[in-house]
């Protein structure tokens, strides 16, 4: 077989052997009489919309494998990132550990004394592999992966078919030594410089694109979709359907890791999890507290335990809560001083209380400029609080880059949205019944529903900070006590 029709074969699924309503229950294998630890596929991708996936609202012919997956499993539709950046949120995710709580606020190593999954997993006999992005988890030593492979083995992070490769050589790793796998695979995509941009060419070298494979679907600007809470412009639908076609070629990739995972006929004891690190990389978006700043397209399918086509649109949970539920999972204690929760009774199908709104923050951009921001969701008010908006503090970060914010710049239309982006104000409120995009803030508005709304958000936010010992509680101006729920 030909390389471009292995890789189609790939994409599609043509080497899947099991359908996932034969899968075996979990715990049919059995270790000194307990049920044997089930595999773990996280599966991540880079600065995809929390709604970007055809089972979260978006295109539904944009992303199959992931729909595949949402039928298959349960989808969280409110699930957040605790903080809208790559390697503060992937650190959050694999400590259960808010960034000010684990020492990776920014591009920064998790402390020493603050334990990380593998730390866990390790002792119950887990095989580890990590694909991609292994740099935005450090220091990298503590995480004494068993296989890992940095983006230019990986197609430059682009390439489906060597995702699939080096998933299948830990697959059958995994199967010869006996051991249950823990395998990391996190796809670039979509993250800039999009599929077909002049960026790619100027970052890539000409024998790194030839490594890069095409999207199975490319999308033109008039294809594209404008999400609300930016202008419907030339360059920003140009753009956007740059975004689209690597959104399409992470798609791709998880489909080829799905189908070296059925091939290996390890399937049927593996909880498969699929999530993004943040929002888009665009204005308003990623690097931000907004509340499509994190919201995260979380999927988990868990044989026996998770039913097929199950959604929550109810709580309100986080990529943190990954790391007890996965202990617990592995049959590995669970540390003390999480912030995440064990999942486990969401995913039987059960309830769980205090899951009525989620706590983001923001700490500095990719340039290491500190702009501290706090976010409070709920289902019907975003709040977030800018400590570093002054009036005079510019904001810059990687989401400007491209061609969405100099068409933005160029229009006198939104010059107003441009000047707000830029400067901000103290605080933000949004009512997402109304303004499900956030384009008008309400902080200043004195209705009383809205200074009610806005009060309950301060003290909320307030009693946060102070559980979590967020170091800028002090500088927080509405400190006062409450409760929410």
């Amino acid at each position: 077989m030909n390389a471009d029709l292995s890789r189609r074969a790939l994409i599609t699924g043509a080497t899947a052997t099991a359908a996932l309503g034969a899968l075996p229950a979990r715990g049919a294998a059995t270790t000194a009489g307990r049920p044997a630890p089930p595999n773990i596929l996280l599966f991540t991708v880079d600065d995809m919309g929390g709604d970007s996936p055809g089972c979260f609202g978006g295109r539904p012919d944009l992303t199959p494998a992931i729909d595949r997956l949402a039928r298959e499993g349960l989808a969280f539709r409110r699930a957040h990132v605790p903080v809208a950046i790559c390697q503060p949120s992937r650190s959050a995710t694999m400590t259960g550990r808010y960034p000010h709580r684990n020492g990776a606020e920014g591009f920064e190593p998790i402390r020493d004394d603050v334990p990380v999954l593998n730390d866990l997993l390790r002792p119950r006999g887990y095989l580890t592999g990590i694909l991609g992005k292994v740099g935005h988890l450090a220091p990298v030593e503590r995480f004494a992966w068993d296989l890992q492979i940095t983006p230019p083995q990986l197609g430059m992070g682009r390439d489906p078919e060597q995702y699939a490769r080096f998933a299948a050589e830990l697959f059958e790793r995994a199967r010869t030594e006996g051991r249950p796998f823990f395998l990391m695979a996190n796809a670039e995509d979509p993250h800039r410089p999009f599929h077909g941009s002049a960026a790619e060419q100027r970052r890539f070298t000409p024998e790194e694109l030839a490594t890069i494979a095409t999207p199975s679907r490319v999308y033109t600007p008039a294809e594209a979709e404008v999400p609300g809470f930016l202008p419907d412009l030339p360059g920003v639908r140009e753009e956007m359907a740059q975004y689209l076609s690597s959104a399409r070629r992470a798609d791709d990739t998880l489909a080829a890791v799905l189908a070296a995972l059925d091939s290996s006929g390890l399937a049927g004891d593996t909880i498969v999890i699929f999530m993004s690190d943040n929002g888009q990389a665009v204005p308003y978006a990623k690097a931000n507290c907004y509340e499509h700043s994190t919201r995260t397209p979380l999927i988990i399918r868990w044989p026996g335990v998770t039913g097929p086509g199950d959604a929550d649109d109810h709580h309100f949970v986080s990529t943190m809560d990954l790391f007890p539920t996965l202990c617990r999972a592995a049959g590995a204690p669970v540390p003390d001083g999480l912030d995440g929760r064990d999942l486990t009774p969401l995913l039987e199908g059960g309830g769980q209380p205090g899951r009525g709104h989620v706590n983001t923050v923001f700490h500095e951009s990719a340039g290491q400029t500190r702009y501290e921001m706090r976010g409070l969701h709920d289902g019907r008010w975003s709040y977030i609080w800018n400590a570093w908006s002054d009036g005079l503090l510019e904001y810059r970060a990687e989401n400007m880059s491209g061609l969405t914010w100099p068409a933005m710049l160029a229009d006198p239309a939104v010059a107003a949205r441009v000047d707000f982006y830029l400067h901000r104000t103290p605080e933000e409120l949004y009512d997402l019944h109304d303004d499900p995009h956030a384009l008008r803030n309400l902080a200043g508005d004195t209705r009383p529903e809205i200074v009610a709304a806005l009060d309950t958000r301060r003290a909320a936010l307030d009693a946060w900070m102070r559980a979590t010992g967020d170091p800028m509680h002090d500088q927080y101006p509405h400190a006062k006590k409450g409760s929410f729920s």
